[in-house]
């Protein structure tokens, strides 16, 4: 890559970032509008509100899917195109499936169009998650993929509440398109700063695919799946139980939503940082205090006070994890890198898709809408014992290693 000035370096971190936070608008705007697009949508809402709200929990289910199906497609197709490229393209299929959403008439149509317009989604984070990598340089790769991701976390606290409360005022369907005008200006901005990244001819499908016969991926790809979970069986309901639970109006909302976010910005930070220095212990200490405050939420967030002190503690835990499993996927996974840094998001996705669909199972039951914080715990916990073996099958694969170059010697 040539040398970029400071300030064009600058602009292009702000342009992946910029792509993040319209990404973090989209996907968890949705949660906060669950209740209006419900009630726009969904006969027989006002009667049966519960069971209409874990309908609409379709929708993050089929975001989710989108993601999941997307990420590896792209990360194995694109295996030779630039990432320069890359990112350019996806930011226009964003920008397609996001206008589209706001023009469908009916849930079903909505839900499609929600997996169309995620399919880029975990791409994104991948490519974008190089290139800054790239612009940092080599011992901040931590640091570069937390900046990426930052808009991502900073979506929360100024994006999320600003489409939420925008949805409230005007319609859900407004949320979307302030989304489709973010990824308009970061597809400009991207295509004035970004640097030219040339792709790699001797790049080939099947070695993308051949990387996922390291299980060591697949174990990592587990952790943020089931434990990221956790963190969605609670978001995605919030909205109801900042309303229903804590009787907050419904113009708190994006308050909420704006001190979680704030708790996922800086814990995305701290989360960069730690993963340049001791990986293992950001991820385990991650988990600990994930479980811990899901299962605090679950207990206290009965009132207005409690709600936002445990959203912010939720957010902060929740996002130490990202850039840490991140980087830990990225190098894994060798000389596939972009299918690594995908699975994450992909991975990240699958426990959107579950944390959701047990959430609302547990509302559906009628155990409260504080009940998915106990699911959100027990994934958490998952997630904690999947890391757990994955640092115990790389110290046994290392020893393992040892032991033959051991061997070697000896018989030479």
């Amino acid at each position: 890559m040539p040398p970029l000035s400071p300030l064009r370096r600058t602009l292009a971190l702000f342009a992946l970032a910029l792509g993040g936070f319209g990404i973090g608008v989209t996907e968890f705007a949705t949660m906060g509008l669950l209740p209006d697009i419900a009630r726009d949508l969904i006969p027989g809402f006002d009667a049966a509100p519960e069971a209409g709200i874990a309908h609409a929990g379709i929708l993050i289910t089929a975001y989710a899917l989108g993601v999941v199906v997307g990420a590896p497609t792209f990360a194995v197709f694109a295996a030779r195109a630039s990432q320069s490229t890359l990112t350019f393209w996806l930011l226009g299929l964003f920008i397609v499936g996001t206008v589209a959403s706001a023009c469908m008439p009916s849930f079903g149509s909505l839900a499609l169009f929600r997996f169309i317009a995620a399919l880029p989604h975990g791409a994104y984070f991948g490519v974008a998650s190089l290139l800054a990598a790239r612009i940092m340089g080599p011992g901040k790769q931590g640091q570069g993929i937390a900046l990426a991701l930052s808009g991502l976390t900073i979506a929360n606290v100024i994006g999320v509440p600003l489409a939420t409360w925008l949805g409230q005022f005007a319609g859900w369907r407004w949320a979307y398109i302030l989304v489709a005008v973010i990824f308009s200006a970061t597809l400009m901005l991207g295509l004035a700063v970004l640097p030219r990244v040339p792709g790699n001819p001797d790049r080939h499908p099947s070695r993308e695919i051949a990387a996922l016969r390291n299980p060591r991926i697949w174990i990592m790809v587990a952790v943020g799946a089931i434990g990221f979970g956790g963190f969605f069986a609670v978001y995605s309901y919030i909205a109801e139980v900042t309303t229903r639970v804590a009787g907050m109006p419904a113009e708190s909302v994006p308050w909420v939503l704006a001190c979680l976010g704030v708790g996922m910005t800086l814990g995305n930070l701290l989360g960069g940082w730690a993963s340049d220095r001791n990986p293992p212990l950001a991820v385990i200490g991650g988990f600990v205090a994930l479980v811990i405050s899901l299962s605090a939420y679950a207990v206290f967030a009965t009132g207005p006070a409690a709600l936002i002190a445990l959203a912010f503690t939720i957010g902060i835990t929740s996002s130490v994890l990202v850039p840490s499993i991140q980087a830990r996927l990225i190098r894994i996974s060798g000389d596939a890198a972009l299918l690594g840094a995908a699975l994450n998001h992909a991975a990240f996705n699958v426990g959107n898709s579950l944390g959701a669909w047990l959430g609302g199972l547990v509302i559906a039951a009628g155990l409260g809408y504080l009940a998915p914080g106990w699911v959100g715990a027990g994934l958490a916990a998952g997630g904690l014992v999947l890391a757990l073996i994955s640092f115990g099958v790389e110290r046994r694969d290392k020893a393992r290693s040892l032991d033959t170059a051991g061997l070697a010697v000896v018989s030479r």
